[in-house]
């Protein structure tokens, strides 16, 4: 039996209960998901995790072993726990499809329903979205620093639990990674596997060379020989080049390729092209691997190295560099007795406070296609298409007309009243969708080092609503 319903911070519980206490079953209540801040000072995140969202939404219930749990902490009543035996979400959700390029400060998901369900599902939506957008994020960078270069992924005795490996797995396919090493993850959401050979192999056999010709006696179709293991220029790369003299072309084959997983890789890999060169083995390529992140691979390609691709391990399932997403899921409007009220959340932190209602998030493109801003909206405004004013929310000031360009809103539904009405994409298409946002966003804004800002601006109709709400707040005071 699956225990994921109780994948809920306790304080939601208790707020559920003072709800129902209250008597504010019938308040409707939307709530937003958005992330503050960028990791690794980044640009751009890349959205993913709804896949396992919409699996748990959908095996949503309190089972009977659960309430007696609940029961035992003496924290409620009977009422309340035959209210959650037989809750049902009947919640309506709109998001960004998995592999949209996304920015700080805008909905990424939006939840409307009510109010108990809502926060019910506040720390589930939160670990299902956060963990998989950082890791695809994480990927993108690495595979953008890559360039036209393979990367594979090879975290999963690195990652922070089973989990981790498989989501993570998962999301550097969508971030533009090739394959994975994890087998449990290729099965699991049929992704494309790569696998070679370790250190231990040739070190169970009396010398390198007949390590390297065992292996590739028996997997002569693709042979990668790890070069590393004793000393590479002297002893691996030679070895390497003699089984492939020996047995491998003699035979009808090639060497597909050697692996370096220590040392200077950029030093090593250009002497060990051009001794593979001076062989003829000049389709033989180059894999290298050894804690590499995109400041590695960018260093590495600014030295000339030799490397055709990449297997990439804890810098990734980690997202080492940066391992949190400040993802976040703030009530933003309720609905009591047909009446809308939005809200805000102030803070000392500019960056804490939020915006408020219920909003759509568009995106405006020039003639080429590629995207010049991103506005929210409040949900019921007239987007304008012969003409907009830009502006920044924080100095106003800052103003830009556009004209001629297209609109899209980047949302979806996929839930309505608590029916899933959208079908989830196959992995292939997420992937050639994730690649097509990409290619929409200027690659000032996708560079790995001081990115341009991408700016998420507001309608002026949202920003007066949020002026409005800030100088009833300070009144209040």
């Amino acid at each position: 039996m699956s225990h994921q319903s109780l994948y809920i911070d306790f304080y939601e519980i208790t707020m559920a209960y003072t709800y129902f206490k209250e008597h504010l079953l019938d308040v409707e209540a939307t709530f937003d998901m958005f992330v503050r801040k960028i990791p690794d000072q980044g640009g751009y995140i890349v959205v993913n995790g709804l896949h396992d969202l919409i699996e748990r939404i959908e095996n949503f219930k309190f089972e009977p072993d659960h309430i007696e749990y609940l029961r035992s902490t003496n924290m409620f009543d009977e009422a309340f726990l035959t209210y959650l035996s037989t809750l049902k979400l009947n919640l309506t959700m709109t998001a960004m499809p998995e592999g949209t390029i996304a920015f700080a400060n805008e909905p990424l998901i939006t939840v409307t329903g009510p109010l108990i369900q809502a926060q019910l599902i506040e720390t589930l939506l939160l670990a299902s979205i956060n963990y998989p957008t950082l890791v695809a994020t994480k990927a993108r960078r690495i595979s953008t620093a890559a360039k036209n270069k393979a990367v594979v992924e090879f975290g999963a005795r690195r990652a922070h639990g089973f989990d981790a490996a498989v989501a993570g797995a998962r999301a550097a396919i969508i971030g533009g990674f090739k394959a994975t090493s994890n087998t449990l993850a290729a099965f699991t959401h049929q992704l494309p596997l790569s696998g070679t050979l370790a250190h231990s192999y040739i070190q169970m056999h009396d010398s390198e060379y007949e390590a390297f010709l065992s292996y590739a006696r028996i997997n002569p179709t693709k042979t990668v020989l790890l070069v590393d293991t004793y000393d590479t220029l002297n002893s691996g790369v030679p070895n390497a080049i003699k089984v492939a003299k020996d047995y491998l072309i003699p035979n009808g084959y090639t060497l597909f390729a050697i692996g370096l997983d220590s040392g200077d890789l950029a030093y090593l890999s250009k002497k060990a092209r051009k001794m593979l060169d001076e062989a003829g083995l000049h389709d033989t390529i180059i894999i290298a691997s050894n804690s590499l992140d995109e400041h590695l691979i960018m260093n590495m390609d600014a030295q000339g190295a030799q490397i055709d691709s990449y297997g990439i391990g804890e810098a990734f399932i980690t997202s080492k560099s940066s391992p949190v997403i400040s993802g976040v899921y703030k009530l933003v409007e309720i609905k009591k007795k047909d009446q809308v009220i939005p809200k805000i959340k102030l803070s000392d932190n500019i960056e804490k406070v939020t915006n408020p209602a219920h909003k759509k998030v568009v995106r405006f493109f020039d003639q080429q296609g590629m995207a010049m801003a991103d506005v929210l909206f409040l949900k019921n405004e007239v987007i304008p298409l012969n003409g907009f004013d830009l502006f920044d929310p924080i100095s106003p000031w800052k103003r830009k007309w556009i004209e001629n360009y297209h609109i899209k809103e980047m949302h979806e539904v996929i839930y309505d009243q608590g029916k899933l009405v959208y079908e989830l994409p196959s992995l292939d298409k997420i992937k050639v969708y994730a690649q097509s946002q990409f290619e929409s966003i200027w690659p000032e804004v996708t560079r790995l080092v001081n990115p341009s800002i991408y700016y998420v601006d507001l309608s002026q109709g949202l920003y007066d609503l949020r002026q409005e709400l800030i100088t009833q707040s300070i009144t209040k005071k």
